[in-house]
């Protein structure tokens, strides 16, 4: 690991009433630290991730030897429960805004903390490292306290186990990696039948797919879970993505479409279509509008998109980092429900020699479900199929999954067969309810899926 750089002197004074014997310097690894708080301000594509990974080691402000560190890392805590971005500037105006920028060597320091990390992707293990020397400070720490308690000769026999006792227990329950002991089911029980009695009265249910069927199989879209929509090229997973997004706006969640396939404006024709029930070619052909259909244009602008909660983002690259960024935007301004994602193997990730082609989508599936749980919202990715109906790179991406549905339609090979206008969407995983096939009307000239009965 590289030297330290340019590092604050706020060495922790030596206390007078020290031993000669454990005046040495107290264990520590000043590189790690700076390598831990740039892995939390790194601003990679791949930041959110390690930087998750890296505060679920446990480490906390008071595991740093240099309290000049303890103030950063406090500082970028706090921006994180406030769901604001993470980066040496936005640390820099927090730490100015709590007058302790000086104190720990400047927004110069804080540039150095993310030059000195070798590579963001062991932020895990240089936090291990920090809170390993920080147990050990705690466990001299200890030792010391039961040594002057000893030659005190204060107290008598069970005063000196008493604190021996007490000290030794600390220790060991601040083990790194030795954490509480999970609740016992009696402990949430209550909160389970609480919950229980939402669930079956029908006053909890995730947010509506649009398709009645699917909502009552799936109970919905639900917080912190990810669908994946899966299709060969063509057959309407857009389509599907899109009227969910829709679906759960009017029922007034806050949905971001990303699209790396299509512009606003051709999202915005398909919405148009579907929601004013307008034929796609007429919205897209010169004169193709009717005075009733610029009508019924109007009308959408006035009665829906005024207040519609959906935003769609069109990244300028396809790089995982923009959308995570512009979610957490979304998040900031106003809240986030709902993150669609369309489509996964066109999102890049930061590659090497060293990684395949399957290890990066693997990257991005795990990159959306991370993001789906830190953000507290339902990621729906859409994902392509091979020429055999095998999604591609697979295995991570249903690991990943809570639904994954598999869009096919039967006259897309067959157009005169007897099912033609119809779609089906299997149900391959179910984490909250069974496998199934839902049968829907495919309208595609209005960019619709929509149940049979509305058909």
């Amino acid at each position: 690991m590289s030297s330290t750089y340019d590092l604050p002197d706020q060495r922790p004074p030596a206390r007078p009433d020290d031993a000669a014997g454990f005046l040495r310097t107290p264990p520590r690894s000043l590189e790690a630290e700076q390598a831990t708080l740039g892995t939390l301000m790194s601003s990679t594509w791949a930041a959110g991730r390690y930087a998750a990974e890296t505060l679920e080691t446990g480490i906390v402000a008071e595991d740093y030897y240099l309290p000049a560190h303890a103030t950063i890392h406090r500082a970028i805590c706090h921006l994180r429960q406030a769901q604001e971005a993470v980066d040496p500037l936005t640390v820099s105006e927090e730490l100015t805004r709590l007058g302790e920028l000086g104190k720990v060597g400047g927004a110069s320091y804080l540039h150095a903390c993310v030059q000195a990390v070798p590579t963001t992707a062991h932020g895990a293990q240089y936090a291990e490292i920090v809170r390993a020397k920080a147990y050990r400070r705690r466990a001299i720490e200890a030792a010391q306290k039961i040594l002057q308690y000893a030659y005190s000769e204060e107290g008598d026999e069970a005063d000196v186990r008493g604190l021996v006792e007490q000290e030794l227990t600390a220790i060991v329950a601040g083990m790194p990696g030795l954490s509480a002991a999970p609740p016992a089911v009696d402990d949430i029980f209550l909160g389970y039948v609480a919950e229980l009695e939402e669930i079956q009265n029908g006053r909890q249910m995730g947010l509506p797919y649009g398709i009645s069927d699917l909502d009552a199989v799936t109970s919905g879209m639900r917080p912190g879970n990810v669908t994946v929509i899966a299709a060969q090229s063509g057959v309407g997973k857009s389509t599907l993505a899109l009227n969910a997004a829709v679906s759960a706006a009017k029922a007034g969640a806050k949905v971001m479409f990303s699209s790396l396939e299509m512009s606003a404006v051709e999202l915005m024709h398909k919405i148009v279509a579907a929601e004013g029930t307008i034929a796609m070619h007429y919205l897209t052909r010169q004169d193709g509008l009717t005075p009733e259909g610029w009508k019924e244009v109007e009308r959408l602008g006035r009665e829906l998109f005024r207040t519609l909660p959906l935003r769609v983002y069109r990244p300028d690259s396809a790089a995982l980092g923009d959308i995570e960024a512009a979610a957490r935007a979304c998040v900031r301004t106003d809240g986030l429900d709902v993150l669609v994602v369309d489509y996964l193997q066109l999102v890049e990730v930061e590659q090497n020699r060293h990684i395949s082609r399957e290890q990066a989508v693997a990257a991005v599936s795990r990159g959306l479900k991370n993001l789906s749980v830190g953000l507290n919202c339902h990621v729906i990715a859409l994902s392509q199929l091979n020429d055999d109906g095998l999604m591609r790179e697979s295995r991570a991406i249903k690991n990943d999954a809570s639904v994954v549905i598999k869009v096919e339609r039967p006259d897309m090979d067959e157009p005169e067969s007897p099912r033609a206008g119809e779609v089906d969407l299997v149900i391959e995983k179910n984490r909250f309810g069974p496998r199934a096939t839902v049968t829907a009307a495919a309208q595609m000239h209005y960019s619709l899926i929509v149940d049979m009965a509305k058909a």
